[in-house]
């Protein structure tokens, strides 16, 4: 059950459907922060995963569905949240799309979509959650950016240009807020252990006939020196951490979990 640590804040965690946002939606349940899970999956896909936290946290936790590439739509789903749950105390932007081409071949679409989904929509919520934060005289801003938002990688160039651009967000914000009681950092992890992680490790194995602990190795080459993943969990865990009065003073951070990783 919740404990009781965040009791009485509200956080959004977007893109949390599942993967890394719901690892930290359901630590800041846990912690007793009343949740809002967001995504593109429609409400009644969510219902289940609401219900099993909430019984496990003793916590409230909803779900909105939102396109974050429409402005509309986020001021829409801002409002919402101000008119039914008096606003946000935590934001956590974790929403991202990504696609894997050479630059010459980049769809323009899918760069423009990036830059409104990665980048763009964290400026919008930071914009409408910023008041609110301001006269309650407490608020916690987390952008996830990634070990790519300090080293590039080839075909990538949606994922890294995002990435880089919103640790620029992260101080401007930072700045801009911290006499008001709040933070904002950027969370930087390398390879995280998720569902998506998961189905690529699967693909090599098929692909190149190797067992699992070996298209493990070969899918983290390159990356973490540790040889490890990046645990969901010890994400949300730093998350709710910086929640905390520890984290008063912990102000436009760029805080990297990648196994030593940029180290190199």
């Amino acid at each position: 059950m919740a404990n009781g640590q965040l009791s009485g804040k509200t956080a959004l965690v977007t893109g949390s459907g599942g993967g890394l946002g719901l690892a930290i939606g359901q630590a800041l349940a846990e912690a007793g922060c009343r949740v809002v899970l967001h995504g593109l999956e429609s409400a009644s896909d969510m219902q289940e995963t609401c219900a099993r936290l909430a019984g496990s946290t003793g916590s409230e936790v909803s779900y909105r569905q939102a396109d974050l590439a429409d402005p509309v739509a986020i001021g829409a789903l801002m409002q919402e949240l101000v008119d039914q749950l008096g606003g946000i105390d935590i934001l956590v932007n974790n929403a991202v799309v990504r696609h894997i081409a050479p630059i010459d071949d980049f769809p323009p679409a899918m760069w423009d979509r990036a830059l409104a989904v990665n980048l763009s929509a964290a400026f919008h919520t930071i914009r409408l959650s910023l008041p609110g934060m301001r006269r309650r005289r407490w608020g916690r801003i987390f952008n996830m950016s990634s070990v790519y938002g300090s080293r590039a990688t080839a075909h990538r160039v949606d994922y890294v240009t995002t990435k880089s651009a919103i640790l620029g967000l992260t101080r401007s914000v930072a700045l801009e807020a911290a006499a008001d009681g709040i933070t904002c950092n950027a969370l930087c992890p390398g390879a995280v252990h998720t569902p998506g992680a998961e189905a690529r490790i699967r693909t090599l194995m098929q692909d190149e006939g190797v067992d699992y602990d070996e298209a493990r190795r070969r899918f983290l080459v390159g990356k973490q020196p540790s040889g490890q993943f990046v645990e969901s969990l010890h994400v949300a865990q730093l998350l709710v951490f910086l929640c905390g009065a520890a984290g008063n003073e912990i102000n436009g951070a760029m805080l990297p979990m990648e196994g030593g990783w940029l180290a190199g």
